[in-house]
């Protein structure tokens, strides 16, 4: 699929989610995937991944750690409320 009605421009249409699928290994450290299929891909369990959106100034213009870090603390919240 193509953005715009200009047949040679070949840019994909990109997903306007701001989502990353996210699991959070037993020794703390958090691996973040594009989207599940990439996940599944790589041999991750679909069932551990967690789907979370972020903040679209952070998605846009925040380094991957503050990334991880900011899902990384999502998720810690998630497990807190859950127990």
């Amino acid at each position: 699929m193509m953005v715009g009605g200009d047949p040679r421009d070949t840019k994909p249409v990109m997903d306007e989610s701001n989502a990353l699928y996210a699991i959070r290994h037993k020794d703390g450290a958090v691996s973040l995937y594009v989207d599940e299929a990439y996940a599944i891909e790589r041999g991750v369990d679909p069932a551990q991944l967690v789907r979370v959106e972020i903040p679209r100034e952070l998605f846009i213009s925040g380094t991957v750690q503050q990334i991880r870090e900011y899902v990384a603390t999502h998720l810690e919240a998630q497990a807190g409320g859950s127990a």
